[in-house]
């Protein structure tokens, strides 16, 4: 570092003292309406020994997601709320269009006791539910892991098929293609139907397309996001085009929609 390097590092640190200087006087003046803020450590993205997480353009991991070290997620992939991808003693791969659901966890084994590596390597357009665990595991192209499901060490889960909700799928075990497997420990249930294999490809689509929603509003400046608050507020139930425009929906649902025949007395006199 340079002389003029050092003199720019030690105004830096001047300013910075003084910034928390008075953030100091500001809490005392404060007195007892005093409330710490304590900034965020959390980092949706972080290396890893020498491995930094390869994210594409086109994947959406929400703010509150964490993924850690050698972990690639493909196109059009979704990395939801509170899910953690941890790639430290091996890797993780998530292929294209695939969609990772909230408070899921996966994670990698060094090997096994025979000495066989086992990272997790998840193919294209799989969906995995809400809250499940994926350890050392392959789960190939267009599969289904249901939510709150367990896959443990070395698990391979073929293309077009299931493990239901809720399911412990043991060490080394084969779920085989258009077959669904359920229960602790799980076990063949029956054959997927083609309306359920249809399903399958279709719940990869819908989470590409939900979560360029999410990945929009994420994207939003503090400014914006206040504008349009203020905006709702001010031209609720007032504008249906300005509504349309924003996005809101304010249609009742038609189950909320009562037939005039069955409105209560007093309603109906309001309504003649």
């Amino acid at each position: 570092m340079g002389t003029i390097g050092r003199a720019v590092y030690t105004l830096g640190n001047l300013i910075r003292a003084t910034g928390q200087a008075m953030d100091r006087v500001g809490c005392r003046l404060q007195g007892s309406y005093y409330i710490q803020e304590d900034l965020s450590r959390h980092r949706t993205l972080m290396n890893l020994f020498d491995k930094s997480p390869v994210v594409d353009k086109d994947a959406f991991i929400a703010p509150s997601a964490s993924v850690i070290g050698d972990v690639q997620v493909g196109k059009g992939a979704s990395i939801w709320y509170g899910s953690v991808l941890r790639g430290d003693v091996n890797s993780i791969s998530v292929g294209s269009g695939t969609n990772i659901q909230d408070n899921s966890l996966v994670h990698v084994a060094k090997s096994n006791l025979s000495g066989k590596e086992l990272p997790t390597i998840i193919g294209n357009n799989v969906t995995i539910g809400h809250s499940a665990v994926i350890h050392g595991c392959t789960i190939e192209d267009e599969a289904f892991v249901g939510m709150g499901a367990t896959l443990l060490d070395g698990v391979v889960v073929e293309k077009h098929a299931m493990v239901a909700a809720g399911s412990l799928v043991r060490q080394n075990t084969r779920v085989p293609f258009g077959e669904v497997w359920a229960g602790n420990p799980a076990k063949f249930l029956r054959k997927l139907t083609d309306e359920e294999i249809a399903f399958i490809s279709q719940s990869a689509t819908n989470y590409i397309n939900l979560a360029k929603v999410h990945a929009a509003e994420n994207d939003k400046s503090f400014d914006e996001i206040e504008l349009e608050k203020m905006l709702r507020k001010k031209f609720a139930r007032r504008d249906e085009e300005y509504d349309s425009m924003l996005g809101v929906v304010r249609e009742t649902p038609p189950e909320l929609v009562l037939p005039d025949n069955i409105l209560p007395e007093k309603s109906q006199k309001a309504v003649q």
